[in-house]
């Protein structure tokens, strides 16, 4: 439930003057000290909903979990007590050993996660000691006067002190997708929570404008802040994972059902009551792959270092699936297909009483800049702006001729920027500047020769930004309504050139079975020229004005078959986003700018690039540290070859656990004695899945990474069960082998059949792993390999060492080796006939519906808020920051 005296006191400061809510907090427009700031982020905390340290406690929980682990270290202590020493210390040794090894693996994964998520910086512009710097989010506290523009994510509960047309998208926190109107203006003091309209809160989005705020509430302290701590620190949950549950809920059924089954029948046959329950325990912890936590763990984390090798940084592990799952990846242009430097080039004149030099310069007042210091400072500027400041045409630019009086800021639906500007011989006029198409169309007076000049510009693949102005005189303030009657006076020229490689990455990605599409706020023109350029065979084009006139459905439809969409603001991209997500297609989406924000939260993935604005990175899922699309596809590569290995680790633990409990059940109901012992069991499974931590270092075959593969419960039963039946199969003749051949007594018989057991479960990882003839044409990882063989040199050898007599084994005559040899050949040899015809018969599984729940959201946009260490003051909800002083 919402807090009520933290609502109190945020309504408290919506409803008083914004000179007053500075005061309160100690504050001012020029921010607060270094000194102070620092002094109350030492008091109260950093703003912080998360951690991301790797924490060794959480981690051992979760291997110890296990209610079947748990009631068999329960019965080993109980038989501990009524005397059976030996086997008890067994199999607590081993279960420790296991245990151990989980943790072990586990963690250091979560040391990867730590590191990289240090790594990835989240920033927000703020005021300290009278001038702007970017600072980290987490170091924001309570008095800080911040810099939001179009496209930031809210870094906390924020009064309004000076807004332009701001619009804020609040659906993370109240569900509806309607933007609502921010001002400074005070609220009654009696105002509902969902109607403090002189408030941002924390982790919403600007959707338009931008504004000027004082920080009042913090980390936990803010709305966004107590729903995500009530979350708690786990992670939202990806297919990925929730595939892994569904599996885990199959082996806990066969488990449970086996179990059962030979708990019953021994009691039946009269077997010792104690001797039955660790029996049957052993069963049900060797059907389940202990380590699969570890191994999904390594082979997540491995990936991640791989990736932060190539220059790619994960915010979240399972990042790394949702980015091998993906068919579809939505780019936007700039920075993407093409160097993301944008530079000034030049101005054309279309006016003969206009010089270029002029053009210039209305193109430099007509920024949000402010130039009245003589300084002008791009930081949080586009960058266009930015190029257009940093040209020769700026150097030459006389600021103090010029005097600001007011601006109606860029937002991507009008698509330009106005601004009422005085001269210095007194000559006010509003000045506007953007989107050719938009600004013409408020224009009077335009020559033909002018727009044969602009679509010349445009089929030569330039970037223009079209300059116009008229009379204000007497004019003090402007608004949206005051944007007519303009003459053009020129273009703006600018280039970005296309990436040298873009063709070549761009033909690695549809290799992959992804289709790319252009989501771009540039003219469909000029779009089609770059993509025309790289060779990419276009579907159609979309214009924004097209898709406004589209339904849901008939947007779908068309979204499908376009590949480019052009003029397209914010909202019309992550529409776009959403409609190929409810085709069922998983969608990527690739940006850089704070227009690109709104689109890369919507994305099953998220993916911006270093140089991008700090809006688009604290949106991403994924920050590619060179702009490059061959990083992307390595990234595609790395989630999908995560995915493949921790497939074979499932099908191989499955299927021969299944297999190898299957033939101990029924051999345990027509032998006179135990076909192995509770901790014969265990320690078989325990090297057989030591053995298996090599597999997230393994190679994969081509056509694994060539589409994305979903999680099918069916397809791994069916697999489960024909594969564990020849591993069964293999069994029995071992069993017959043993007992009408060599005429074992227990000890012996209990050795053949675990040695026979880990030789067959462990080898089987050759066949399993790929769908081509092993070694010939598909080479395992050196490290699969010696481990492999390594287990199985471990599990022949331990009958005849000195640990043999204290496990209960005893030595084999050296014919029982070469039987084994056969056996063991014609065994694989059936599985590769088996594989052949299992995989001959196998369609395609369905792509699942991918619905997500509310809190995914809130705790993908809390990744932003998180701290790398568990003293996280953040998450003291009881303290409101510095005291109001009323």
């Amino acid at each position: 439930m919402p807090d009520p005296a933290m609502q109190e006191a945020l309504a408290r400061f919506a409803s008083r003057p914004p000179e007053q809510v500075l005061a309160d907090l100690g504050s001012s427009p020029d921010g607060l000290s270094d000194d102070e700031a620092t002094r109350r982020l030492t008091e109260f905390g950093p703003n912080a909903v998360r951690t991301h340290a790797a924490r060794a406690w959480p981690v051992l929980v979760r291997q110890l979990r296990s209610p079947i682990l748990i009631l068999l270290f329960l019965t080993a202590a109980l038989s501990l007590f009524l005397g059976d020493v030996t086997n008890s210390i067994v199999i607590a040794v081993i279960l420790v050993a296991s245990v151990g090894l989980g943790f072990v693996n586990e963690f250091r994964a979560e040391q990867a996660v730590e590191s990289l998520h240090s790594r990835v910086s989240r920033r927000a512009v703020v005021v300290r000691d009278g001038a702007a710097r970017q600072i980290d989010v987490v170091e924001l506290v309570a008095g800080d006067v911040v810099h939001l523009g179009l496209g930031s994510i809210v870094p906390a509960d924020i009064r309004v002190l000076r807004s332009e047309d701001l619009l804020c998208d609040e659906s993370i926190l109240t569900g509806e997708s309607l933007p609502v109107e921010k001002n400074p203006t005070p609220v009654p003091a009696d105002a509902a929570p969902g109607d403090l309209a002189s408030c941002v809160l924390m982790g919403t989005v600007i959707q338009t404008g931008s504004c000027m705020g004082v920080v009042v509430a913090t980390g936990g302290r803010a709305e966004f802040g107590r729903i995500a701590l009530g979350l708690g620190e786990t992670q939202p949950q990806t297919e990925f994972q929730l595939g892994l549950k569904r599996f885990s809920f199959l082996l806990v059924r066969v488990a449970v059902v086996l179990t059962s089954l030979i708990f019953l029948a021994n009691l039946v046959l009269q077997r010792p009551l104690l001797e039955s329950l660790l029996f049957s325990l052993a069963i049900a912890v060797g059907i389940t792959p202990q380590l699969l936590p570890a191994v999904v763990s390594t082979s997540l984390a491995t990936g991640a270092r791989r990736l932060a090798q190539r220059r790619v940084l994960v915010k979240r592990l399972v990042c790394i699936e949702d980015l091998g799952d993906m068919d579809v990846l939505v780019t936007d242009k700039t920075g993407t297909l093409t160097e993301g430097r944008i530079r000034f080039t030049g101005t054309m004149s279309v006016r003969p009483e206009v010089s270029d030099e002029e053009v210039a310069v209305l193109g430099l007042v007509a920024t949000e800049a402010d130039f009245t210091g003589g300084k002008v400072s791009t930081v949080g500027q586009n960058p266009l702006d930015a190029a257009l400041w940093q040209s020769p045409a700026a150097a030459a630019f006389e600021p103090s001729r010029y005097a600001h009086l007011d601006v109606t800021p860029f937002d991507h639906h009008r698509r330009m920027t106005s601004v009422l500007v005085r001269d210095g011989e007194g000559t006010v006029s509003l000045v506007a500047k953007g989107a050719p198409e938009d600004l013409l169309r408020i224009c009077i007076g335009t020559s033909d020769a002018a727009l044969a000049l602009l679509a010349e510009q445009f089929d030569s693949g330039a970037r223009v930004i079209a300059v116009a102005s008229r009379p204000a005189v007497g004019q003090k303030r402007i608004s949206i309504a005051d944007e007519h009657d303009l003459v053009l006076a020129g273009f703006l020229l600018f280039a970005d050139e296309q990436k040298a490689n873009a063709r070549e990455s761009l033909d690695r990605l549809e290799a992959l079975g992804i289709t790319v599409k252009v989501a771009t706020g540039d003219n469909a023109r000029v779009t089609e020229r770059a993509c025309a350029d790289l060779g990419v065979i276009s579907g159609g084009t979309l214009t924004g004005v097209q898709i406004n006139g589209l339904s849901d459905a008939e947007l779908g439809s068309a979204a499908e078959q376009a590949t480019i969409f052009a003029r397209v603001s914010p909202e019309q991209k992550a529409r776009v986003i959403r409609m190929l997500r409810a085709n069922g297609r998983a969608v990527g989406f690739l940006g850089d700018g704070v227009n690109d924000a709104l689109a890369l939260h919507d994305a099953d993935v998220g993916i911006s690039v270093d140089s991008a604005t700090d809006v688009a990175k604290d949106a991403a899922d994924i920050v590619l540290l060179e702009k490059d699309l061959g990083v992307l596809a390595d990234g595609v590569v790395e989630g999908r070859r995560t995915f493949a290995n921790t497939i074979k680790y499932v099908l191989m633990g499955t299927s021969s656990n299944f297999g190898n409990m299957f033939s101990a059940a029924v051999a345990s109901v027509f032998l006179s004695f135990l076909p192995m012992l509770p901790g014969q069991i265990l320690l078989n499974n325990l090297l057989y899945d030591a053995g298996q931590l090599a597999i997230p270092s393994d190679r994969v075959d081509e056509e694994q990474v060539r589409a994305p593969a979903h999680w099918n419960i069916g397809f791994i039963r069916r697999f489960m069960l024909l594969f564990g039946g020849i591993s069964s199969l293999f069994d029995f003749a071992t069993f017959a082998l043993m007992l009408l051949v060599f005429n074992a007594g227990p000890g012996e018989f209990r050795s053949g059949w675990f040695i026979e057991s880990i030789a067959t479960q462990t080898l089987i990882i050759f066949s399993i792993r790929t769908r081509r003839v092993p070694f010939l044409r598909s080479r395992p990882s050196t490290g699969l390999t010696v481990a492999a063989f390594g287990v199985v040199a471990i599990g022949a050898y331990l009958p005849f060492s000195a640990l043999g007599p204290l496990l209960g084994f005893a030595p084999l005559p050296a014919p029982f080796f070469l039987a084994l040899a056969g056996l063991i050949v014609v065994y694989l040899l059936l599985v590769e006939f088996a594989k052949l015809f299992f995989y001959a018969r196998v369609a395609a599984p369905p792509v699942p519906e991918r619905r997500r729940a509310p809190s995914h959201r809130i705790g993908r946009r809390a990744a932003a808020f998180s701290v790398g260490h568990s003293g996280a003051s953040g998450f003291r909800p009881a303290s409101s920051g510095p005291r109001s002083r009323a």
